[in-house]
């Protein structure tokens, strides 16, 4: 037992554990800053609700980097191709995104919230396209056994990349103005840079250009085409229903997708400061996010996953309940420490039986595209359709607002009871 236990451990001591945490760090930070923290400056800059609710839609690229991934994936960069496909890649997204989160940093929302958003949009864009690098890094740095301890490691890195971009910003805020949070903000990105120019090239890709580049372009392009576009959806397509599994996905965490984009500014209306807003969703929710993430792998692994999703899409929606309790409260800490908890329990269950039940629905042969794919769809409650959510809250009081995003989960449980039923899911 021993013995196995020091096997186990040994993976996390390998040098590559180190870059995973440095890259997760790269790939996590820019997220809260065209997010939460971007939605409380935009806030505090007098900015209507309706329009940062449609800041939402700056994420979108995040909705749809499966679209252009193959051509990060199969074109070279000429000043960087010496350090490799994906290190090189990095590196250049790495010095762009930099570039534009320091963009944002000389920014007055107030005065121009579409430059804002603009250069919002470009640091989303240079994220999504460092994700799709990243992964890929990550994946053909571990053979299949080691896979699990990679990602865990990778996943650490990106939390505490937005705690980064989240709990230090806030409290950082509290101290000098928005625009130099985001300069600090933007030294986000040496992190990664430093990790990339401290790190080899993974092997599995060295092999794998040494096996395609002998093919012609125009077979490469064709092989390409057939077995990594056409092929996924053509059998995603042979599933009974696939439509309904598809609507699921979709809807199935806008509840607590359309009241999360408006938690900011109304924790904001009820005077609450930078520093409590960032101890209470970043240190505390951050702890019941990953109890929650921890807690719905335990009841997969107990009741299925069909019960599970159903548990947690009914916590989604009573804990957005919770909110209403906050808006009556008001200015109350320890309420907005159990409010934001409640929340983020039952995300991160949530969050964990979505994840488990679309990786179910992947066939091993094109897992990766598939997943990205459907991965892509539960992101687009978050970043598109939550974009009215400031047009509705800036016409209703807060209460009425919140009890409204937890009815959003009754269609949700509607049709997961249907395909329950149907046997569409097991």
């Amino acid at each position: 037992m021993f013995s196995k236990w020091l096997q186990a451990a040994k993976i996390y001591s390998d040098h590559r554990m180190v870059s995973m945490l440095g890259l997760g760090f790269s790939s996590g930070f820019p997220l809260v800053l065209v997010s939460s923290t971007l939605n409380l400056w935009l806030k505090e800059s007098h900015l209507p609700l309706a329009i940062i609710g449609f800041f939402a839609l700056v994420k979108t690229p995040y909705s749809f980097k499966w679209a252009w991934s193959p051509l990060i994936d199969g074109i070279k960069l000429p000043l960087f191709n010496r350090m490799g496909r994906r290190r090189g890649w990095a590196l250049f997204l790495q010095i762009c995104l930099l570039l534009a989160i320091l963009a944002m940093a000389q920014v007055n929302p107030a005065e121009h919230p579409w430059v804002m958003a603009g250069f919002a949009g470009l640091v989303v864009f240079f994220s999504a396209s460092q994700d799709i690098v990243l992964d890929a890094y990550r994946i053909d740095s571990f053979e299949t056994e080691e896979q699990g301890a990679g990602s865990a490691t990778f996943v650490l890195g990106y939390r505490i990349g937005m705690i980064f971009s989240g709990a230090f910003a806030l409290w950082l805020a509290e101290y000098v103005d928005w625009h130099t949070v985001y300069t600090v903000m933007s030294l986000g990105a040496v992190v990664g840079m430093a990790t990339i120019l401290a790190s080899k090239e993974p092997l599995k890709d060295q092999r794998y250009r040494e096996k395609t580049e002998k093919l012609p372009f125009l077979p490469r392009v064709r092989q390409f085409m057939e077995k990594s576009v056409f092929a996924p959806f053509v059998d995603f397509m042979t599933r009974k229903k696939w439509w309904i599994i598809l609507i699921f996905i979709f809807i199935y965490r806008l509840s607590d997708d359309y009241k999360g984009q408006m938690a900011y500014p109304f924790f904001d209306d009820m005077g609450f400061t930078k520093l409590q807003i960032a101890s209470a969703s970043k240190i505390y929710g951050m702890i019941a996010t990953i109890l929650g993430g921890w807690r719905g792998g335990q009841i997969v692994n107990r009741i299925g996953l069909p019960k599970t999703l159903m548990l947690a899409g009914v916590l989604q929606g009573v804990t957005n309940m919770v909110y209403v309790g906050q808006a009556f409260a008001g200015n109350n800490f320890y309420m907005l420490v159990v409010t934001i908890c409640c929340d983020n329990i039952a995300g991160g269950m949530a969050s964990i039986a979505l994840v488990a039940y679309m990786s179910s629905l992947c066939n091993v042969a094109y897992s990766a595209t598939q997943y990205a794919l459907l991965s892509s769809l539960m992101s687009l409650t978050r970043d598109v359709v939550s974009a009215t959510s400031g047009i509705f809250a800036e016409r209703v009081d807060w209460p009425v607002f919140f009890f409204f995003s937890s009815l959003l989960v009754i269609p949700v449980l509607i049709l997961l009871n249907y395909m329950m039923r149907k046997k569409i899911i097991s």
